[in-house]
């Protein structure tokens, strides 16, 4: 290791490192702007200077030279002084010059208190200003719903486009202009395309790009209270920060975790819990009336019903894959397990089975972020990464650059120096292959982009796992025989590469075929991974659960018409959704008494006998289990109001009720993730997702309220001058107060980051082992899948057999969108902005068979639905795209053959949504939007 002196103080530190990074990882404090550990170094901003010395002579005679830290490779020997006068007052210099224009907004700007630049000026010492002519102005653009704009705080550290274009692959963000008039924006205001936008707000160190959701709601930042979470919009599992006052959730932060997402979350897991304050939500449980209204009830009245209702013994559950590990496990020990439905659709159910099963039974890897970035050659089959699993898909954007990390390393350029890798690489990119029925977002970084039918993508992979294996693949057309070849033989040359397939497109033939490449190239000798994505945020963990011998929705109607069973209970689940109007409807009223337990207002609650109002994520504990498999305990960040409780609260105290021996020794939550460890073989692990409630940091417990909150007697000052006790958390080591201790804790109960000098959520690095690296108390969650026994790729059965094509028919394929198709994150204003109305894509030559055009309305099948037509080639031959989850949608099927016709009377539609299958709503400001005002002497870019 080499050996530096700073100050006159010698370190041993890591080889490879650059010097700003190094003495942030040693706890120095060295001001930076530009650089970002997820980004590397271009040292553009020039704030990181410190004096290099050549000796110690030229050290003891203050002899130096101006060296830039994040440009500036450790070498052994190297002689530094970060406090010396000559790079203190260049850096004081530094920051006025930054300050020319910048505005004195502090008090009125929305990451005032947060504020990057707030903490280095004061670092450097900085405090007059001697410039006194004129400021540069700018007029602000309308960005869209999400991120809002105010470009005179701008200092130019280029972090915004060097993130936006070059990490996550953006094109309609730059910097335009030159000099002193340099300006951050898009040619013409409009929307960010980019469903990773809103990272802009914690890359940008002033604020320019700020959280337009919480600008108009707005909270000073340590006024916010906030808890460990986990995201509920995916199945990635990305760890998150909401933050609360006044008993609404006014933001989502990024919660670092190195090998789940890092620094980055998607605009759908970043803006998407907007539902948690919706009208929409349900505060009192209700009971149906004779006429059919429904009579708001105390908790106690509610449980008396409830338990009433399942006396009979004849009681059935449908869980839900959105709702926690425990609150599932609770109702399958009422119901029990034969009477206990996943909730999944009877088209879902088997495909996330399968996904389990072929993880449990492969010798690949599953991967975690970290690993999937690091893949050096990766095969996507079927899946729509960008709109299923974001946060995967923007790693991906990072795995390509592999082929560019390799080209460095041979000129002895190390990892952190950007700018000369990319200059080094140009074009040059690690193999990334893509078969799916149309082009997905991730097109413009891959090396091939094939358009198949499921069946066709299935084949696909059979034919490379068998010319991985040695064998010739049967009966494939001569140019998917020349795909195929290539893609094996790019596989079988990686050191790291990647299977990606998934739910997505409702075929499994695509995951077989996908762990069967895996098992060729294990049995070859590679380290192969196969990562399979599955829908929701608990899928996995309702597979494991339940097992694959679950019933289906299907199963329990057909029970409860014999009189078999009466009473059914619904968690977390509207049913709506995971079938058509006329099969539910029948489920439904196959039973006596139906009791259903949501947060929100849907077509199943009212429906119901008996509702009880369920708390959301961010009020309540819970575990939920990541497509990789792992369990991540997320805390409640304030307590539910009213009479909504959390769902397992609910069961517990009628199981309570019903004196059932079951939970007799169940106290608190972690009671129950104990006993679910023990009763379910697959879970055995899940207890050490987090520590229990009886952790303590120090002797006392950990605070959810920064030290710098304020105002708790403010906040009720319209009711009482009195200041009243806090809530006490009698089920985890967190406290609803600013009393306890934040400091070296576990990372699963991490609260916030914050530390004396460093206000911003660049205080992250306080808190990791190293700059980048993991947290100083350990990654969150625990891995419950581990590479299983080997299977023959020979062994895996294949089904690419695809039903024939019929004259006048199309096979219906599902598109998801990051924006629509998620149930909860569509009822966030924001998210419900950008989500579009649904639609039937198809080719422009069947189109034209059709007599269509874009707009025009077309009939899938018998009636199922009229939707508008939007044209899209790169769709595969014979297939009809419709928007997964979006209105209107709700009679499709995957993988139907439906005919489809002309719509007679269609109304078009005011606008035409493009046609290139882009996940956001084209175009510039919406009708009605305020315009942005401009600062005196301001104009167009």
């Amino acid at each position: 290791m080499p050996s530096i002196r700073i100050d006159g103080v010698t370190y041993e530190v890591e080889a490879g490192r650059n010097l700003l990074e190094t003495c942030l990882s040693l706890g120095l404090d060295l001001p930076y702007f530009c650089w970002h550990p997820a980004m590397g170094s271009i040292g553009a901003c020039r704030q990181c200077a410190v004096v290099q010395y050549l000796d110690e002579e030229s050290e003891q005679a203050e002899r130096g030279r101006i060296v830039m830290g994040c440009m500036t490779p450790v070498t052994d020997g190297a002689i530094f002084s970060l406090s010396g006068d000559k790079a203190r007052h260049f850096r004081e210099a530094i920051v006025e010059s930054l300050m020319l224009n910048h505005p004195h907004d502090c008090p009125v700007c929305a990451e005032g208190g947060e504020c990057h630049l707030q903490d280095m000026t004061v670092m450097v010492g900085h405090r007059d200003r001697h410039y006194r002519g004129r400021k540069n102005t700018h007029r602000n653009q309308y960005l869209g719903p999400l991120i809002h704009h105010e470009m005179n705080r701008c200092i130019t550290c280029y972090r915004c486009t060097r993130y936006y274009r070059d990490y996550a692959g953006g094109t309609d963000l730059a910097a335009l202009a030159s000099h002193d008039h340099v300006y951050f924006g898009r040619h013409a205001e409009g929307v960010l395309q980019s469903e990773f936008a809103g990272n802009l707000v914690e890359v940008c160190p002033t604020g320019v790009f700020t959280d337009k959701t919480l600008v108009e709601d707005y909270t000073r930042k340590w006024d916010l209270q906030s808890a460990p979470s986990v995201c509920t919009g995916c199945a990635v599992g990305c760890n998150t920060l909401p933050g609360e006052r006044y008993g609404r959730l006014k933001r989502v932060h990024n919660r670092f975790n190195a090998d789940v997402n890092g620094y980055f979350l998607c605009d759908r897991g970043r803006f998407g819990a907007g539902f948690v304050n919706s009208d929409k939500r349900l505060l009192y449980p209700g009971l149906r009336l004779a006429d059919g209204r429904y009579d708001a009830l105390h908790h106690h009245g509610a449980l008396q019903h409830m338990q009433q209702m399942c006396r009979t013994g004849k009681v059935a559950g449908i869980g839900s894959p959105r709702a926690s590990v425990e609150a599932n496990f609770l109702l399958q020990t009422l119901v029990g397990a034969n009477n206990f439905a996943p909730g999944f659709s009877e088209q879902e159910q088997p495909l996330v089975d399968l996904a389990l099963a072929l993880q449990q039974d492969s010798r690949a890897v599953i991967p975690d972020i970290r690993s999937i970035e690091s893949a050096d050659a990766v095969l996507i089959l079927g899946e729509d990464v960008t709109n299923t699993a974001p946060r995967i898909a923007l790693a991906l954007r990072q795995s390509v650059r592999n082929k560019a990390y390799e080209m460095a390393a041979h000129l002895g350029l190390e990892t952190w120096q950007d700018a000369a890798i990319r200059n080094l690489a140009q074009d040059q990119r690690s193999p990334l292959y893509i078969a799916a029925v149309a082009d997905t977002r991730l097109a413009d970084v891959a090396t091939r982009n094939l358009s198949l039918a499921p069946g066709g993508v299935a084949a696909l992979g059979a034919a490379v796992a068998a010319l991985i294996s040695g064998e010739e693949p049967e009966d494939l057309p001569p140019h998917l025989r020349e795909q195929a070849g290539q893609i094996a033989a790019a596989l079988s040359a990686a050191r790291r590469p990647l299977l990606i397939s998934g739910t997505g497109t409702g075929s499994a033939a695509a995951m077989q075929s996908a762990a069967a490449v895996t098992e060729a190239l294990c049995a070859a000798g590679s380290q192969a991974m196969l990562c399979l994505v599955v829908p929701e945020a608990n899928s996995l963990g309702q597979a494991m659960l339940t097992g694959p011998d679950a019933p289906g929705l299907a199963t329990l109607r057909e029970r409860a018409e014999s009189g078999e069973l009466d009473t059914l209970v619904v968690l977390e689940n509207d049913l709506y959704r995971r079938g058509s109007a006329d099969s539910i409807d029948r489920l439904l009223q196959a039973f006596s008494n139906v009791i259903v337990l949501d947060g929100m207002d849907n077509a199943t609650t009212s429906s119901a006998s008996l509702v009880l109002a369920a708390a959301s994520f961010a009020e309540t504990d819970g575990t939920l289990v990541s497509l990789e498999g792992r369990a991540q305990r997320h805390y409640p960040v304030f307590l539910p109001p009213q009479e909504r409780h959390p769902s397992w609260v609910w069961l517990l105290a009628c199981m309570k009720e019903l004196e059932r021996p079951e939970v007799r020794s169940l106290h608190h939550f972690d009671d129950i993730t104990r006993s679910c460890g023990a009763r379910i073989p697959a879970l055995a692990g899940i207890t050490a997702a987090s520590p229990d409630y009886h952790y303590r940091n120090v002797g006392v417990k950990i605070p959810r309220q920064p030290p710098r909150y304020s105002g708790r007697t403010a906040m009720r000052a319209d009711r009482s001058v009195h200041e009243r006790m806090q809530p006490s958390d009698e089920e985890s080591p967190l406290a609803f107060t600013m009393e306890g201790l934040n400091r070296s804790v576990p990372g699963a109960l991490l609260p916030w980051v914050w530390a004396p000098g460093w206000n911003s959520n660049q205080s992250l690095h306080k808190f990791q082992s190293e700059v980048g690296g993991p947290l100083q108390g350990g990654t969150a969650g625990v891995r419950l899948l581990q590479p299983g026994n080997p299977v023959s790729a020979a062994g895996l059965s294949v089904d690419t057999v695809t039903a024939p094509a019929e004259p006048g028919h199309w096979l219906l394929v599902p598109r998801q969108h990051i924006f629509g198709s998620d149930e909860l994150s569509a009822l966030s204003p924001a998210i419900a902005e950008l989500a579009e109305p649904g639609y039937i894509a198809l080719r422009s030559a069947d189109a034209a068979a059709l007599g269509v055009s874009p707009g025009d309305g077309v009939v899938a099948g018998n009636a199922l639905a009229t939707l508008a037509v939007r044209v899209d080639d790169s769709l595969a031959e014979g297939c009809a795209a419709y928007p997964a989850g979006l209105a209107g949608t709700e009679n499709l099927h995957p993988l139907d053959r439906v005919e489809l016709r002309r719509a007679e009377n269609w109304q078009r539609p005011p606008e035409v949504i493009g046609s290139d299958g882009g996940a956001r709503l084209r175009g510039a400001r919406p009708r009605g939007a305020r315009p942005r005002g401009a600062r005196p002497g301001g104009g167009d870019v």
